[in-house]
């Protein structure tokens, strides 16, 4: 690796041809890419707001572990949008601290790779609901791996934003793509 070149990825997705490995292998990553983020940021950032009509990090947590709570419970077997899901009600109030941010953040995860996990390749086309629409496994998943990827986003940059010149990159550093492509190409960093 040429010198000064910090490039980490905590998740690294391997070569495959199994939509099932390949999705959880990308939850992994957002998951990691949002954790990171959380980690540049001090208490009193995760409840920042831009303005009043933006979400703290926090309320983008609580948000996102209510929406997998609702969605990856019961997969197989009801409606993924549980008749106990207050959803509005995410997007207010998060928790107070942290801690209970992140033991909120991991139940939500725990729930999507708790039903992932077990599934196989025959299973993707077996029909879920969401709010009482039909979908393909393959199509819930797509759906939710959207979603996720959207708020793993907005978690980056409001990170970004409020980490200021603290602010570690994630991915490849700022004009660094020459030595990151080298680095793939000399077989010392991956791409996947």
């Amino acid at each position: 690796m040429l010198a000064g070149l910090v490039y980490t990825e905590a998740v690294p997705l391997q070569f495959t041809t199994s939509y099932l490995e390949d999705s959880l292998a990308l939850f992994r990553q957002y998951k990691s890419f949002a954790e990171r983020a959380i980690g540049q940021l001090t208490d009193d950032q995760l409840f920042a707001t831009l303005d009043p009509e933006s979400n703290s990090v926090a309320v983008i947590v609580k948000h996102m572990a209510g929406n997998m709570r609702s969605r990856w419970t019961d997969f197989l077997t009801t409606d993924g949008e549980k008749p106990n899901r207050q959803r509005d009600s995410e997007f207010t109030a998060p928790p107070p601290n942290r801690q209970e941010l992140l033991e909120t953040w991991e139940e939500g995860w725990r729930c999507l790779f708790s039903a992932l996990e077990p599934l196989g390749e025959a299973d993707l086309g077996r029909t879920v609901t969401i709010r009482g629409e039909a979908h393909s496994v393959m199509q819930a998943i797509n759906r939710q791996m959207a979603h996720y990827a959207l708020h793993t986003g907005q978690i980056i940059f409001l990170a970004k934003h409020l980490a200021g010149p603290h602010w570690q990159t994630l991915t490849i550093p700022r004009n660094r793509s020459a030595d990151f492509n080298a680095n793939v190409a000399a077989g010392e960093l991956s791409q996947r």
